[in-house]
């Protein structure tokens, strides 16, 4: 477990997910928050939900979690974010995201900056910043961040090129999975062979010391100062795949910040987004002695 005086910051979306059996609460930045609380570090959460019921029950749902909504703004004007989830027969989902809510409008406050400075580590991603005010107080507080987490998360129709090029010039460590990377590449005009030479496209044109690829039933890979770490995928019983990427990056993120053994980083990563994805949800109860029983059968 870690120490708690450290913490992290979790920027963008919270949310309701509307699957077909209820509701739940989401967004890929929240989802990175809740599973780094479980991993035993602390974690703030930038955001904005609606004065609206969705929104009050998102934040008590929160709390209820143990994670301060401090950081969380409330919107007089938008409302609480919600995302239609649909779960197809291969047990991968599908999101529809409605446009003009809540973290749309994510004001820059002053108070911001000593957070972010102070932490160990900022986390962000890409479908947040759709927006004039939610990106430019993104852009703000990234210059005030010491470690700079860019959680590459393309969502159709809000990809901007351009702005993914200036994301990816400001972050230290980028996580991606591998439809991304393409993406990233097609959008430079690049081609490449092999999933290697991708990233080092990335590394050498953004100056980005660290790459995390995931790869599904492939396992993951760790590209950092010149040498990468795989390792292949556990076997598991898939619940479903919703949340998988946010889990693996909380578990990177757990070692990162307080390991310097690169093998044990990317093992945590790859056993936490395992161990999410055999359960039901992005957010599913457990605690950390249940994860670490998963890790070590899993790693005899």
């Amino acid at each position: 477990m870690t120490d708690k005086q450290s913490y992290i910051v979790c920027f963008g979306e919270v949310l309701w997910d509307l699957f077909p059996e209820g509701s739940k609460a989401g967004g890929a930045p929240f989802n990175v928050a809740y599973n780094v609380h479980k991993m035993g570090l602390d974690v703030k959460v930038i955001s904005k939900t609606g004065n609206d019921n969705l929104g009050e029950k998102l934040r008590q749902q929160i709390v209820s979690w143990g994670i301060s909504t401090d950081l969380i703004q409330v919107d007089e004007h938008h409302p609480t974010s919600t995302v239609i989830a649909k779960i197809d027969e291969y047990n991968e989902a599908t999101y529809e995201i409605i446009n003009h809510v809540a973290w749309d409008h994510i004001e820059y406050l002053p108070e911001y900056n000593d957070w972010v400075s102070n932490a160990e580590a900022f986390v962000f991603g890409s479908l947040s910043a759709r927006n004039e005010v939610t990106k430019n107080t993104l852009l703000k507080l990234l210059d005030k961040a010491k470690l700079r987490i860019f959680d590459v998360n393309f969502r159709p129709p809000f990809i901007d090129k351009e702005l993914i090029k200036i994301l990816l010039h400001k972050a230290d460590i980028v996580k991606i999975n591998q439809s991304e990377l393409q993406q990233i590449i097609e959008l430079m005009g690049g081609k490449f062979r092999t999933d290697e030479e991708a990233v080092k496209i990335i590394q050498e044109n953004f100056d980005v010391n660290e790459v995390v690829l995931t790869k599904g039933s492939k396992g993951a890979s760790y590209f950092v100062h010149g040498k990468s770490y795989t390792l292949p995928a556990f076997p598991i019983t898939v619940a479903d795949t919703v949340g998988s990427g946010d889990a693996f990056l909380s578990g990177f993120i757990s070692k990162r910040i307080t390991n310097k053994d690169q093998e044990e980083i990317i093992r945590n990563a790859v056993a936490l987004g395992a161990f999410i994805t055999s359960k039901a949800g992005a957010c599913p109860d457990y605690n950390y002695s249940e994860f670490e029983e998963f890790k070590r059968n899993h790693f005899k």
